[in-house]
């Protein structure tokens, strides 16, 4: 489906009508970010969060990379022309990137545009890291994301990797996954000694009720853990809130901005008392109401 409008939006509400590319200003990426798409059709996840964005739609939009092209660069042009840095270039969409079949060839595609358009921009993948049990996904994304022997990386991929829960109770009031919560954790942990990554973590309530103290100490150990594995290798923490209407509320509800900042403030402790302080690199924890 042909791109509607390339003047940037507050939300995601484009994307539910078919579009491919779809500008937006985001708080993590601190500014204009530029999403594609790969199911303009309908949701396609293996999660299913109860605080998820994206309404219930269908459309006969298909998906190309003919059309992704085009449209990506209609939409870097425009914010070219306004002089309107773009921060990222971001795979989300209506559901889990990973699991379009079309997905290696758009990365490769949406990286060389960034090279010529836009350099200075991220490529981003916001993910939930189910698509790390599968041997080829998992060999992709760390190749796609760590430094080569020379120092560079053609695509230098910056991945977002979801871990909201740190206890297989609250993971499946959280995100609701078919997937064992065990059988995805140590898969994290393997992915963190190759390749970097942040963690993101929404931090909200389910059903009144917000993240309990064993979830929370379960999740710091855990994040703990991955950096540790992972020296050098997590980029950041972003903890974040739920800010954006979903269609299953009042399930899920932003929790007050003191208690993410709490949070936030206990992870850091924590990294910091940890054998990881030690050495260069501690990473940054960032929170976003």
């Amino acid at each position: 489906m042909k791109q509607e409008s390339i003047a940037p939006i507050e939300n995601h509400r484009r994307r539910e009508k078919g579009v491919l590319v779809y500008p937006v200003y985001s708080r993590r990426s601190g500014g204009l970010s530029v999403g594609i798409n790969l199911f303009p059709g309908k949701k396609t996840c293996s999660f299913d969060c109860p605080y998820c964005e994206v309404f219930p739609f269908s459309t006969n939009a298909g998906f190309s990379l003919e059309q992704m092209e085009e449209d990506l660069r209609a939409v870097i042009a425009d914010a070219v022309e306004r002089n309107i840095p773009v921060k990222d270039i971001c795979f989300s969409g209506n559901g889990e990137p990973s699991l379009s079949p079309d997905f290696p060839a758009a990365m490769k595609l949406a990286g060389r545009i960034r090279d010529e358009l836009v350099p200075s921009a991220k490529l981003v993948l916001i993910t939930n890291g189910a698509g790390l049990l599968q041997p080829g996904l998992f060999s992709l994304l760390a190749d796609a994301a760590a430094p080569s022997e020379e120092g560079t990386n053609s695509l230098a991929l910056d991945i977002w990797l979801k871990l909201d829960a740190g206890t297989p109770g609250w993971y499946q009031l959280i995100n609701r996954a078919e997937v064992p919560h065990d059988k995805l954790v140590a898969k994290i942990k393997e992915f963190a000694a190759f390749a970097p990554f942040t963690i993101q973590t929404m931090l909200c309530s389910v059903d009144g009720k917000a993240p309990p103290p064993d979830e929370a100490q379960a999740w710091e150990k855990l994040t703990v853990e991955l950096a540790a594995i992972a020296t050098g290798k997590i980029r950041k923490v972003q903890i974040y809130g739920k800010a954006r209407p979903s269609p299953e509320d009042p399930k899920a509800q932003a929790l007050p901005v003191a208690y993410l900042e709490e949070r936030a403030a206990a992870i850091r402790q924590a990294l910091a008392a940890s054998d990881i302080s030690t050495e260069i690199f501690v990473p940054s924890v960032e929170v976003y109401p």
